[in-house]
């Protein structure tokens, strides 16, 4: 299994641990460690969490097992805190994620972006926003620049239109460049929000990007529109979606339906010749 992981297949990997369970075979630390580690290295540490979760059922017994590790001395690499840090912070709140993160720094673990985003997000989910943008200072300090992840944290959990505006512009002030769902979430949030001016604002700045809108793009965008009685407006969108071969919502202010319902006077004259 572990020539499997570090030959670059980690879910070959994955798939001998799981047999392993199946056929009740012994599986001791170390058979976690390493297909926890694979995983990980190649898809990132919410992927080592969600494999975690399936291995363990909750986020404490993951903790118990890093526990484990260091107790048996086994090597703790970046990998291994990155996923504890997340794993304690569900279990037990940010505060003892904290506390792990301080372990691993004074372990001489240098930290990366994966680490800091845990912590961040954990942060801003309590509405400690001041503790956040604290971390992201640490973050520069430490060499670790900021990726959209780092901005989503706050994108999703700040109640204030102005500081989200203001955080976005500064985003792409630093050249961080926004994914398609960070223009749909903010377009989400202004729109509940009802505050259309920086709706149009965000979906300019994706265009001038370079991003084509998607389907989810679009149907936030209308859902806004919709929201403030701009009808004809959203109609409009409406349209261009179709004409570009997107599939927009079903809506009754609109008159749409889904692609390729049938109509009533369709169903009534089927019912007809029936």
């Amino acid at each position: 299994m572990d020539a499997l992981a570090k030959s670059g297949k980690p879910w070959k990997a994955v798939k001998l641990f799981k047999e392993m369970k199946q056929k009740r075979l012994p599986v001791d630390i170390v058979a976690y460690n390493t297909a926890i580690h694979a995983v990980g290295l190649a898809e990132g540490v919410d992927f080592a969490v969600r494999m975690y979760r399936q291995m363990s059922g909750k986020p404490w017994k993951a903790v118990k097992l890093f526990k484990e590790m260091k107790q048996k001395r086994l090597p703790v690499d970046i990998v291994a805190y990155n996923t504890a840090i997340h794993a304690v912070g569900l279990a037990e709140g940010v505060d003892f994620a904290v506390r792990m993160y301080r372990q691993m720094v004074e372990a001489g673990c240098r930290p990366n972006t994966a680490t800091f985003n845990t912590i961040v997000k954990l942060l801003c989910k309590e509405g400690r926003f001041k503790e956040g943008y604290a971390f992201v200072q640490q973050m520069h300090k430490a060499g670790c620049e900021p990726n959209e992840l780092t901005y989503h944290c706050f994108f999703q959990y700040l109640t204030r239109p102005q500081e989200v505006l203001a955080l976005f512009e500064k985003m792409l002030q630093r050249g961080c460049r926004p994914r398609m769902d960070t223009y749909v979430m903010l377009i989400k949030r202004f729109g509940r929000w009802g505050f259309l001016r920086p709706v149009f604002f965000v979906w300019k700045t994706m265009e001038e990007q370079g991003l084509t809108p998607d389907a989810f793009a679009y149907n936030t965008l209308i859902d806004a529109l919709l929201e403030k009685g701009m009808v004809d407006l959203a109609r409009k969108y409406d349209e261009e979606m179709l004409a570009k071969g997107l599939s927009p919502k079903p809506r009754k202010e609109l008159g749409t339906k889904m692609p390729g319902s049938e109509s009533d006077s369709d169903n009534n004259a089927l019912r007809g010749v029936i």
